[in-house]
């Protein structure tokens, strides 16, 4: 068994950490205290690449595979978590269902802009009423002379409200069948009529993330912007939740080392009784949980990702299993090395001024998005046939 990576994937993470630690680490503090997006480092991205990794060259992308991509999310949001869900979302939620799913006329369309940084697309299945309980979806499509009307909302959608978003995959009941409501996946572009995108949200953390809800009124798509067949929602995004799951577990992980450093920096300077604080025993105890804990976590997502890169495995027990695993984990784990990093740092870590405050309020969410940790916990217990 090899726990080593490959030349390639060495070469993205060393690439992705210079960047994250010489363009975005400067820029993190003021775009979260501005609850700014950082449309330059997104270019600079697009440019490096990144928003493209896992994809083929001939589609337009940069023929990695999705441990790259899980290695350049980790890195960035070491950095800035708000930047990595952007990475995050904009890659695994809104070009990856084009790319398994979509036609030739869609990906041709789409992608070549998407994969390049250049646009960013959304996915919508989170509502008012109805997220991991998705049979309570409330948003309808129905046919009407070649077309879909769509009527609904959507909420905490990510990149929807940038000056390059491009559009959103929307999850809709489309009829039913014998198991109940049939679920379908529709394309719509910016600019559809009766397509809104409402006022953002006021947010706890990822200040510099986009994130919007939605709103459709008699909103009219074109027959041809289904997503995969219909019916087929239900299986298309399982399968995109999956790789979400376990791209946010590197997120998490790249918050966990962030709270690690700063930590370990802060804990080697501070100075009480004469010595500095990193030689008492409390605050070693709680880098040795951190650095474990990161460790451990980094480990199950390397794992997962490369469990659901292998061909034909994206949607198998064994890889739902590990994604549920390390998105919980990880998540939970960086709660934890957040709440450890601003003990460490008393005082101050309640300041703004220290990084650790923007840590402790950015991950809180890691618990929650994309299936909350209670979700985790029941996917677990019913793939283990509990």
């Amino acid at each position: 068994m090899d726990f080593e990576l490959t030349p390639e994937q060495q070469a993205i993470r060393d690439t992705c950490r210079d960047f994250a630690r010489e363009v975005i680490a400067p820029a993190a503090e003021g775009l979260d205290r501005e609850h700014k997006f950082g449309y330059d480092i997104v270019r600079q991205m697009g440019d490096l690449g990144l928003f493209g990794l896992p994809f083929a060259e001939e589609a337009g992308g940069a023929g990695g595979d999705f441990l790259s991509l899980c290695l350049a999310i980790e890195e960035v949001s070491r950095a800035d978590a708000g930047v990595g869900i952007t990475l995050e979302a904009a890659v695994c939620l809104g070009s990856a269902p084009i790319y398994e799913f979509g036609t030739a006329a869609q990906k041709e369309r789409w992608l070549p802009e998407l994969l390049a940084g250049r646009k960013l697309w959304a996915f919508g299945l989170t509502e008012p009423e109805a997220g991991s309980d998705a049979g309570a979806t409330k948003t309808r499509a129905e046919q009407r002379d070649g077309k879909w009307v769509i009527n609904g909302a959507k909420q905490f959608i990510t990149n929807c409200g940038t000056d390059i978003s491009a559009g959103v995959t929307i999850t809709a009941v489309t009829g039913r069948n014998g198991n109940g409501p049939e679920i379908s996946a529709l394309m719509v572009p910016m600019g559809t009529p009766g397509y809104h995108v409402l006022e953002s949200y006021r947010k706890l953390g990822w200040h510099s993330s986009d994130t919007h809800p939605l709103s459709f009124e008699d909103c009219e798509v074109p027959a041809e912007n289904l997503l995969g067949e219909r019916g087929g929602g239900y299986r298309q995004f399982l399968r995109t939740l999956t790789g979400g799951r376990i791209a946010i577990a590197a997120l998490s992980v790249g918050v966990a080392q962030a709270c690690l450093d700063a930590s370990l920096a802060y804990a080697k300077e501070r100075r009480t009784f004469g010595e500095p604080i990193s030689k008492h025993q409390a605050i070693q105890f709680k880098l040795a949980d951190m650095a474990m804990e990161t460790e451990v976590a980094r480990t199950i997502v390397y794992r997962a990702a490369a469990a659901y890169g292998r061909e034909g495995e994206g949607t198998s027990d064994q890889v739902r299993m590990l994604a549920a695993m390390s998105k919980l984990y990880a998540s939970e784990a960086s709660k934890r090395a957040a709440d450890n990093a601003v003990q460490i740092h008393g005082g101050y870590g309640f300041m703004e001024d220290y990084p650790v405050a923007r840590y402790w309020r950015d991950v809180k969410v890691n618990e929650i998005g994309e299936g909350t940790s209670e979700v985790q916990r029941m996917l677990i217990a019913r793939l283990l046939g509990a």
